[in-house]
């Protein structure tokens, strides 16, 4: 079982519930030590005294706050002094519709689990409340000296609670972002032809069908540099799509989305005749997605044209060493 990361109490009203909070995420990340080139030397961070340039050990190291003409230290009981009961609390103050708290303010996501059996009830009494009613519970509390404002929510069965960012930390878009369109507008075709390319292109969501492709492709250049080989560049990115052509790129990719179909109905009859299946590489990279989505291929819509094929190839030739 995983290790709590912190544990308190969830109070709404006067019921409090003793809960401890789990990582709900994790990161696949390939990371890197630093060696100095040309040598398998590590090179390593170390705390040094900037004025002396002696090494500091951690625990002679404190928090200091530049006041301008001195340092003002504090110490780490002093943070937990100011702040005791919010440290090991978390209290709803108030519930509000799901929908209402915009996305960009959710940032990590834990799991919240009631501390012993004996809280089971109550526990799961919060967490039907929130499922029937499709609220969630606004709350703020402390953990590790930081102050966060969480969304408490009902997810498959169980309570997770979501940090969210505080009001002042989302920035302005039209402050941040240059070249937003003031008043730009397209016209009733191209606006009819994107809204027909979307519905071409939708899809039933599945979070399984995505996978960190390049994490895999670095896997790839690691294992390929062990072996003294070279791997295949990736593609090149699309060029930036001409106003002057906007509707002939929207009418291509509509035409493109709309070639999944044939690519379908291709293969059925063929199997229904006795027929072998048109080839793979006679396959345009919008048919072979179809054919990836029908077998159920993970990862497919991350894929390159000749990714999908040796996806589809391997299984087909699971498929026949099975039968």
């Amino acid at each position: 079982m995983a290790r709590a990361v912190w544990s308190g109490a969830l109070t709404f009203g006067l019921v409090s519930l003793p809960v401890q909070l789990f990582t709900a995420t994790d990161s696949h990340t390939i990371r890197f030590h630093q060696l100095q080139r040309g040598t398998s030397d590590r090179v390593r961070n170390k705390r040094v005294n900037e004025r002396t340039g002696d090494e500091v050990p951690p625990d002679e190291i404190v928090k200091g706050f530049d006041a301008g003409d001195e340092y003002v230290l504090v110490e780490p009981e002093e943070l937990e002094d100011i702040a005791p009961g919010r440290s090991r609390e978390v209290e709803i103050t108030g519930f509000v519709d799901l929908e209402e708290v915009e996305p960009i303010f959710f940032d990590r996501t834990y799991y919240l689990g009631p501390r012993d059996e004996q809280y089971a009830k109550v526990y799961a009494l919060l967490e039907n409340a929130l499922e029937h009613s499709g609220k969630v519970g606004i709350a703020t509390f402390v953990m590790r000296n930081h102050e966060y404002l969480v969304a408490v929510k009902a997810e498959a069965g169980i309570l997770t609670l979501h940090t969210l960012h505080w009001a002042d930390e989302i920035r302005d878009p039209h402050q941040e972002v240059a070249h937003l369109p003031d008043g730009a507008k397209a016209s009733g075709r191209e606006l009819k032809m994107a809204e027909q390319l979307v519905d071409s292109l939708s899809m039933d969501w599945d979070p399984a069908d995505f996978h960190d492709t390049f994490q895999e492709r670095v896997q790839e250049l690691i294992k390929a540099k062990k072996k003294g080989e070279t791997v295949e560049k990736a593609e090149q990115p699309a060029e930036s799509t001409n106003v002057v052509d906007l509707m002939d790129a929207l009418r291509a990719s509509v035409d493109q989305a709309k070639s999944k179909e044939p690519a379908r109905r291709l293969t059925k009859q063929a199997a229904a005749r006795g027929r072998s299946a048109p080839s793979l590489e006679s396959l345009t990279k919008a048919e072979l997605y179809e054919l990836a989505s029908d077998s159920g291929i993970a990862g497919r819509s991350s894929m390159r044209r000749e990714d999908l094929i040796k996806a589809l190839a391997a299984e087909q030739r699971q498929h026949q060493a099975a039968s």
